[in-house]
């Protein structure tokens, strides 16, 4: 019942994913270029936050395609600069973030 059954709720969980988005919790590295007189450091930084169902799409993509655990980073980093440095994009338009040296990441349907 188990190998009938979990393909069809997997699935539903995807397309749930790929529909509404995910919640990602981290604790990660997050360093960034920006313009003169600001501090490109890189910094241990603990974020939370809504992933669209677009950037879910990308990260399940890049899953089936087996790409590298780098370009998995360089996904949420783009991301996630999105959605807290930029505020979606409301302010520090131009900035570029990298993600580094994760910690801890939790991924979750809401």
């Amino acid at each position: 019942m188990r190998a009938r059954w979990q393909p069809l709720i997997r699935a539903r969980r995807r397309a749930a994913a790929e529909a509404g988005g995910v919640v990602v919790h981290t604790r990660a590295r997050f360093g960034f270029e920006a313009g003169p007189a600001s501090s490109d450091d890189s910094r241990l930084r603990r974020i939370t936050g809504r992933l669209s169902g677009a950037v879910t799409q990308q990260i399940f993509a890049a899953l089936d395609a087996g790409v590298s655990e780098k370009q998995h980073q360089l996904i949420l980093g783009r991301a996630l600069g999105h959605l807290y440095f930029r505020e979606a994009g409301h302010r520090a338009h131009g900035l570029h973030v990298t993600l580094e040296d994760i910690d801890f990441i939790e991924f979750a349907l809401q």
